[in-house]
């Protein structure tokens, strides 16, 4: 896959404001807040496959920018992703949730159901199943599983173990149901926030141990999505994507790399258990 992605369209990149031809965009109030994390480039995806012009505003984790209280008057919860806009009515609006953005953006600014279905629809509820089944299940379990293998003071077996295997039980869920689906699509016929939404973490796999090989409908699926132009662009959001290089690093050059972050993510923990 490392020839493949060598020929796809080059790497998009954005600091305070998405560029991808933004003198073509459709122009809205949007400025999201993120880090190009599974949950941060969900929402960059999509606005970038909306065509949307929006501003970004990069949040810094490691010194807990997402703790201050003017980001906690955008979202209370103190995570990125979240999204300001103005609303129809003409006030501001919040959102917050990267699955809560998802569906706000489709709602409002995909009315010609480029990447969704109508209301109501069957597809519909199957995109909605699947959007709630990433996130209650593969984002946590995943996230549970980089925690235990990368970044617990000690490790602890059971824990890596326990949510590693969940984790390949769910890529196994979504590689079967690939299998069936012609389009190569999650849903129906088109790419959808079902698809965006799980995107970030297949290619976050191998950072927490999974080795994508053993899902090829779901391999497959992960490389095809890049091709659009869309997941090339948002996953940049705001600077450079680096999971699907991880497919190439040694367990070993992985644990070296999680180190650098072990410190202040246990920081961090420590000041929230407060």
């Amino acid at each position: 896959m490392t020839s493949r992605l060598a020929r796809l369209a080059k790497h998009f990149y954005a600091t305070t404001t998405a560029t991808m031809a933004a003198s073509t965009k459709t122009k809205t109030d949007i400025t999201l807040y993120t880090v190009n994390t599974p949950n941060g480039i969900k929402a960059s995806i999509l606005l970038e496959e909306l065509n949307l012009d929006y501003k970004v505003r990069p949040i810094s984790l490691q010194d807990n920018e997402q703790k201050e209280p003017w980001f906690l008057e955008i979202n209370p919860n103190g995570r990125i992703p979240a999204l300001t806009d103005t609303g129809e009515d003409g006030k501001p609006i919040r959102v917050f949730e990267s699955g809560a953005i998802l569906e706000y953006l489709v709602a409002r600014y995909d009315k010609d159901h480029k990447v969704s279905y109508p209301y109501g629809s069957r597809e519909h509820w199957e995109v909605t199943s699947w959007l709630m089944w990433q996130m209650g299940g593969l984002g946590p379990m995943q996230g549970q599983a980089n925690h235990f293998n990368r970044y617990a003071p000690e490790k602890i077996q059971y824990g890596i173990d326990r949510y590693l295997n969940e984790t390949r039980r769910l890529y196994r869920t979504m590689d079967t149901h690939l299998a069936k689906q012609s389009s190569g699509f999650l849903v129906g016929d088109k790419c959808t926030i079902a698809d965006m939404a799980c995107w970030g973490w297949v290619a976050a796999g191998s950072w927490a141990g999974v080795d994508i090989k053993e899902f090829p409908n779901l391999e497959k699926w992960l490389y095809k999505l890049l091709e659009r132009p869309g997941f090339e662009a948002g996953r940049h959001v705001p600077t450079r994507h680096t999971m699907l290089d991880d497919m190439n690093k040694s367990q070993e050059e992985l644990d070296k790399e999680a180190a650098k972050a072990r410190e202040w993510i246990q920081r961090s923990m420590k000041e929230e258990a407060k």
